[in-house]
């Protein structure tokens, strides 16, 4: 029985010890716990990247929440020009980024409802023999015009269509190299001419820079000359975004086709000719006005953009400006459609 009885104190003093341990390393292992929550808690939250995408927030900190966009309104068309006269012309221009796509996305019915005198696209795509017959039967304008490549079929081109019949009609800039792939249609009105322009992108790692470079010479020589017979309009998609202003992100697009410093100087220098933006000339301090998002990363949801698309007047129709429009809600293309409301 002693035998018995001394195993049993044993065996019960064992199992008391046992709890004893497991409840000191218990308290100890709340306590380390809490020190850790106090310690998070304290901690403040890190800050997000360029991109708008937040990483976790520490315990204790409520998560940033992403910056909303800005957005661009257009404002109430404006139908009085500078001098007091109202606007009796309005141009469209629009970038349709392959003409057939766009017809099927119903472009057709934005511009009825807009109703402009004269509608100038770029990038048609399209081969003049591939037009569709949507579009090639429009009664509301009955005068229509078409350049396309002479080279690459589906590649580059322009068109104007006019509810008034124009003077006279021409194709090119009067350059082999340039005109070959249908960039530019110049119409002739009684008061002014109407140039609508596709102007040659840089390219994808500048290929076509000094390309570039020499259009811009060229094409300015070529405006310069027309502007010394009678004032002109220029409209379409110029393919550079002039300032820091014009685009969402300058800093990382300075080596970037559209917005490298030879395209910006060559701009420049067309407004140094005699002509002028008229988007800026009425807006000058607007931000987020843009006219072309790409289609990747939500681009324009997000309001992540650039200015692309312009109308240009000489000197001697500005006192007729009344307004030059971005109408950033129309979709069907990567660009949106812009007007121009002009007193002549």
């Amino acid at each position: 029985m002693f035998s018995g009885s001394r195993s049993g104190a044993l065996e019960l003093f064992g199992a008391r010890v046992y709890l004893c341990v497991r409840v000191v390393f218990s308290v100890r292992g709340i306590r380390n716990m809490s020190k850790r929550a106090k310690k998070n808690q304290q901690a403040p939250a890190d800050g997000g990247d360029d991109n708008g995408t937040e990483p976790a927030a520490k315990k204790g900190k409520k998560a940033k929440e992403p910056e909303a966009p800005v957005l661009y309104e257009d404002p109430p068309d404006k139908l009085t020009s500078k001098d007091g006269r109202a606007a009796n012309m309005k141009i469209t221009s629009w970038n349709v980024d392959g003409l057939r796509a766009w017809v099927k996305k119903n472009g057709l019915d934005w511009v009825r409802q807009e109703a402009p005198d004269v509608l100038c696209l770029q990038e048609t795509k399209c081969a003049e023999k591939a037009l569709p017959a949507e579009i090639t039967s429009m009664p509301e304008y009955p005068h229509k015009y078409w350049a396309g490549s002479e080279d690459k079929e589906g590649y580059s081109g322009v068109a104007m269509l006019c509810k008034t019949e124009p003077i006279k009609v021409t194709y090119g800039i009067g350059k082999e190299e340039h005109d070959k792939e249908g960039r530019v249609i110049t119409a002739e009105f009684s008061s002014f001419f109407l140039v609508t322009a596709y102007v040659p992108n840089a390219g994808r790692g500048l290929v076509r820079l000094d390309y570039r470079k020499t259009w811009d010479v060229d094409f300015r020589a070529y405006l310069s000359n027309l502007d010394k017979r009678k004032p002109l309009v220029l409209c379409g998609d110029l393919n550079v975004a002039h300032q820091e202003i014009d685009l969402k992100n300058p800093k990382g697009n300075r080596k970037n086709a559209g917005f490298t410093p030879e395209e910006r100087e060559g701009f420049s220098q067309l407004l140094a000719a005699g002509f002028t933006d008229s988007f800026r000339d009425l807006y000058p301090e607007q931000t987020s006005a843009y006219t072309f998002w790409t289609y990747m990363m939500n681009a324009r949801s997000k309001n992540v953009g650039w200015r692309l698309d312009y109308f240009v007047l000489s000197a001697a129709l500005v006192p007729g400006l009344c307004d030059s429009k971005i109408r950033n809600t129309a979709m069907g293309s990567d660009h949106c459609p812009i007007t121009l409301h002009l007193a002549v």
